[in-house]
């Protein structure tokens, strides 16, 4: 008995949380389904309103943040500024065409329920974003990172992350919260700075970190230089009120050009598969099954909705560029979800009251719901098109 009472709870949770990991996991991987899905289910499970184990959203949340910004990080590493300058128009044109078509296809719905333009704007934002964590993680796993489609999608990816920035400042607008000259002033000098770091990597392309040398032989001391980079340009950032998420993307590039990935990757692995674990777990924990099981079928008509209409749009913008429908199907396939900074629009708009109680809960609820069934979509779709 006194050893059963010296047990740590969240040791226990830890130890639970993993085995439905395992267990579900292994279900899916019979199936050729990714992980993602397993941490989501997991989150579902353990959460407030699942078995309750784990009731500290606000410490799960700013923990899965951390994987955000590992994820992003990787995802920095993997990129060829160069290459994607070269190949600009896919991703810019391609996003900002994505982005009004969304807020147009809003305004049509929101024309008949009677919202207001801040509401319709907010939401057209919300569902204008994809998953670069599920999608550039099923690229990878199905080894199409670097085809042709699979360098268009993570560049229009790309895009949509950096774009994060504007919509929190308009949303923040559109709430009747204006941001103080202090804040305007640091969030310029900011993207400046970002801007003048990208030129910069443009112009070296490649370069050598110091003390390089000395560190390749010290595995330990690479783990802690990892973190500097990741999180430290995150925190730059995030000083600047930019995303720290960008930051950390920022960070990879430069890493990249530093000609150190594969040392600052395996450094880091082990901790961006725990951090992006929890992170899709917190979203996970967000869904309320009761709000699902009371409001399924508008959820449902939302969720339809979301996907034939992420999924066309994608697809023609693909296919004015690549000219193969095939292809473009299958890539407005990857493209059709709602991605995970979503969440930070609709928290934003939130708390700015632009949208109450239920429309929050609907939104959080959506949005996981369309990266729990992105796999599934996806994996259709390619068998339909029988790529």
């Amino acid at each position: 008995m006194i050893f059963l009472s010296a047990i740590n709870p969240e040791l226990t949770n830890l130890v639970v949380v993993s085995i439905i990991i395992i267990f579900i996991g292994s279900i899916l991987k019979f199936f050729k389904q990714p992980y993602i899905i397993a941490y989501i289910i997991a989150g579902v499970l353990i959460g407030k309103h699942g078995f309750g184990l784990i009731t500290d959203e606000d410490s799960i949340r700013v923990i899965g943040e951390f994987g955000l910004i590992l994820l992003l990080f990787f995802i920095g590493m993997e990129v060829s500024l160069p290459e994607f300058i070269k190949n600009w128009k896919i991703p810019t044109i391609g996003t900002i065409i994505q982005v009004i078509g969304s807020v147009l296809i809003v305004s049509l719905i929101g024309w008949g329920f009677g919202w207001n333009m801040n509401r319709t704007v907010t939401l057209g934002f919300i569902i204008s974003l994809s998953s670069s964590a599920v999608v550039i993680k099923l690229l990878q796993d199905n080894n199409e990172s670097d085809t042709k489609i699979g360098r268009s999608v993570i560049s229009i990816l790309l895009v949509q992350d950096i774009l994060i920035v504007p919509m929190l400042i308009i949303t923040t607008y559109l709430g009747g919260e204006i941001p103080s000259t202090k804040d305007i002033i640091l969030q310029l000098i900011g993207g400046a700075l970002l801007v003048t770091g990208i030129i910069w990597i443009l112009k070296k392309k490649e370069f050598s970190l110091p003390y390089s040398d000395k560190i390749k032989a010290d595995h330990e001391i690479q783990v802690f230089v990892s973190i500097l980079f990741c999180f430290g340009f995150a925190v730059l950032t995030a000083f600047f009120g930019i995303s720290a998420a960008l930051g950390s993307f920022v960070g990879g590039m430069v890493v990249r050009a530093a000609r150190s990935t594969e040392w600052f990757h395996d450094s880091l692995h082990s901790f961006r598969v725990v951090f992006v674990a929890i992170f899709f777990a917190s979203i996970g924990m967000l869904i309320d099954l009761t709000f699902l099981i009371e409001n399924w079928k508008i959820i449902g008509l939302l969720i339809i909705s979301v996907y034939i209409c992420n999924h066309f749009i994608n697809s023609i913008i693909l296919y004015y560029f690549e000219k193969d429908w095939k292809t473009s199907i299958y890539g407005g396939a990857l493209l059709a979800q709602i991605g995970e900074l979503s969440f930070v629009i609709s928290s934003t708009a939130y708390h700015a009251g632009i949208i109450g109680d239920y429309a929050y809960q609907l939104t959080i609820v959506v949005i996981s719901l369309t990266l729990l069934i992105s796999p599934f979509w996806i994996a259709i779709t390619k068998k339909i098109l029988k790529i």
